[in-house]
């Protein structure tokens, strides 16, 4: 009881110094306007073109190498497929398979011409399987084309904030024109997460096909599900251009943080090895909890109290200062109401922004409008 009444004391006497402070200032990387969170530096060494492990929840990377280049990304292609097809598809529509998914090339899960598959099936065979086959399917069935579906793909992406890459087809196979980053590879599952669906199917290890009502029992092919403790997925990949490639997810101290590593030929190794040096440097810590006070905002109509919106846990690293400013409205002229999201909460290691979230409203502060009256004269 006597921490938490300190810990909240030192937390009030900070939002007082923070009111004399400049707003957030952040050495952030930037790459085609849109800032990124560069890493706090490290001296791990992983044998891949490019990784990186970002906590999913926080968004703070742990780690990185060449995450923000422009990289071939195979078969984990298909996490997008999965998110499009979960937003926009009918699970329990019977899809035909065509004669183009039937005849694709690379790795099928073996669906023949004209044979009827519902898209939840699909999508076990997708993620499990990496079958090219239910790629195809699953935009054929949802937009006519894969072409369109690639349309449906890149709109979503650019949606959530995804501007580094861009999609051609809904499986992966090499085209100069289908590219990602390591960083926008992990922001994509980040996003994919947040659907209960999407975490049933890749933390899945075997499907009964029977069980489920399917035509065919379903074996993951994703061996960090075996490999790495609390392990939850999420999508392997290989192509000549882009390699051995690998995205995953696991608890790291009930976290969950998500590892991608691309042209790796250790893929299982190098993502142990990175998930072994999260666990051993970072310290997740819960700095604030949902509803904790933020400060004020003194207007003359009244004072509006600012609160966390969620609690707020943060992979911190020993040795790093961690500091917190908090950016306040300086004017308001219409009504907040409770819940209503107002100011930022930002979190700095060694003045380096690594989270920044929105606070919101505590109480509700009515701004009255007056109208304007005009007065003409003769």
């Amino acid at each position: 009881m006597r921490k938490r009444v300190r810990d909240i004391c030192a937390f009030i006497l900070f939002i007082f110094l923070v009111a004399l402070c400049d707003p957030c200032k952040t050495k952030a990387l930037t790459v085609n306007n849109k800032v990124l969170i560069k890493t706090i530096s490290n001296s791990l060494n992983v044998d891949a073109r490019s990784a990186i492990a970002l906590d999913s929840k926080s968004q703070v990377v742990l780690y990185e190498k060449n995450a923000y280049e422009l990289v071939p990304m195979a078969s984990t292609t298909k996490i997008m497929t999965t998110l499009v097809a979960l937003k926009y598809g009918d699970l329990e529509k019977q899809i035909e398979i065509s004669s183009k998914s039937a005849g694709i090339r690379g790795s099928t899960v073996g669906y023949k011409k004209e044979e009827k598959i519902k898209l939840k099936e699909l999508l076990f065979g997708l993620m499990l399987r990496s079958g090219n086959d239910a790629a195809i399917a699953i935009a054929e069935g949802i937009s006519g084309s894969v072409e369109e579906f690639a349309k449906l793909m890149n709109e979503y992406a650019s949606e959530i904030g995804v501007i580094n890459t861009h999609f051609q087809s809904p499986h992966g196979l090499d085209s100069d024109e289908h590219y990602t980053t390591a960083y926008d590879l992990a922001v994509v599952t980040a996003k994919a997460q947040e659907n209960k669906l999407f975490n049933e199917i890749v933390s899945a290890k075997d499907i009964d096909g029977k069980a489920y009502g399917f035509t065919r029992s379903y074996h993951n092919i994703n061996k960090i599900l075996w490999e790495v403790p609390e392990a939850d997925g999420v999508k392997t990949g290989y192509t000549g251009k882009a390699g051995k490639c690998l995205v995953s997810s696991a608890k790291v101290q009930g976290s969950n943080v998500i590892v991608v590593v691309l042209n790796c030929t250790p893929r299982w190794k190098e993502t142990k090895k990175i998930y072994d040096y999260v666990g051993k440097n970072y310290e997740f810590k819960k700095m604030f909890s949902k509803g904790d006070n933020a400060g004020e905002v003194s207007l003359d109509k009244g004072t509006l109290t600012l609160q966390c919106a969620e609690d707020i846990i943060i992979p911190t690293k020993h040795g790093v200062e961690y500091t917190v400013k908090v950016l306040k409205p300086e004017k308001i002229n219409h009504t907040i109401n409770k819940g209503d999201k107002v100011g930022t909460l930002c979190i700095l290691a060694d003045d380096q922004k690594i989270y920044s979230n929105y606070l919101e409203a505590a109480n509700t502060l009515k701004i009255k409008k007056f109208p304007k009256f005009f007065f003409f004269g003769r």
